[in-house]
């Protein structure tokens, strides 16, 4: 295991065709710091991603399924019914979830797949010089929206919520440690998960900026009770104070894989940490 992180971490002569202050690069750096922590060996891991900005991050993991442009299917059952063994992690941008690709992402959550549903969310299509994506704020203007965006945005925890998603958080590409924490939860979870990551995108999102982030964000208060519902619903509405944290869990749910007789057969069994009292990490955002 000595050698795992390495083999998860990118190359150093990789080109990973990010601008410098991606959020993309931090995000990478919290899922692989996930894989070492929960001692997720390469063999046990299936990433999948579709062709956009979120897949670049599985260049050069050893773990990598690429899908159709805009057409992932977040869950696919002829990955976890014969080999439920394995660690499933979805890769994808806006535009893959909450656009061209929404109909699978809404269809894919009632099934109740152990996977692990990670959404970047820049707000903006980056790959496509600055075009607003269903997720870009009221008002914005782009190169498609030059008087800019009229409708609310998509959210996607709303969405996976009203689908009956089990595990729903939202993080911070900035704040790597509790990320990494969220998505570890995730993958240790039994059940759907879907954790959305905001990010910003320093060339083409000249609203939606680190600094509007720093000012726009707070994590959820201890007390918040996980197992409510109707209180994530309320917290998920927000927008322009964006809560951060995990939002729900719903541990007592039978799986799509129990339901249908597949092989119980587990090799891996993600054991959290012991749990940190962290302090937001804001230092990107200076």
């Amino acid at each position: 295991m000595n050698d795992t992180l390495t083999e998860f971490n990118m190359p150093h002569i990789t080109d990973a065709a990010w601008c410098p202050a991606c959020g993309s690069h931090m995000l990478h750096k919290a899922v692989t710091l996930t894989m070492h922590e929960l001692n997720i060996e390469p063999e046990n891991l299936v990433m999948l991603s579709a062709i956009d900005q979120a897949d670049k991050t599985l260049h050069d993991l050893n773990a990598m399924f690429k899908e159709l442009y805009s057409r992932l299917r977040p869950a696919d059952p002829g990955l976890k019914l014969p080999e439920r063994k394995l660690v499933v992690i979805v890769e994808s941008g806006d535009g893959n979830t909450l656009d061209e690709g929404e109909n699978h992402f809404i269809h894919a959550i009632p099934k109740g797949i152990d996977v692990t549903v990670i959404v970047h969310n820049n707000m903006v299509y980056n790959p496509d010089n600055a075009q607003a994506s269903l997720a870009s704020p009221r008002g914005m203007k782009s190169s498609t929206r030059v008087n800019g965006v009229k409708l609310e945005p998509f959210n996607p925890l709303e969405v996976a919520l009203a689908m009956k998603a089990q595990f729903i958080a939202r993080g911070l590409a900035g704040d790597v440690e509790r990320t990494k924490l969220m998505i570890m939860e995730a993958i240790a979870f039994r059940g759907f998960s879907v954790v959305e990551v905001c990010q910003p995108c320093v060339v083409f999102n000249k609203l939606n900026t680190c600094q509007w982030f720093k000012k726009n964000m707070h994590y959820l208060p201890k007390n918040h009770d996980t197992s409510d519902r109707n209180a994530a619903f309320r917290l998920a509405a927000g927008y322009d104070k964006l809560p951060l944290g995990v939002f729900f869990r719903h541990e007592e749910t039978e799986l799509y894989e129990d339901q249908m007789g597949s092989n119980t057969a587990q090799l891996h069994q993600p054991q959290l940490p012991r749990k940190k009292n962290l302090q937001m990490k804001t230092e990107v955002y200076r």
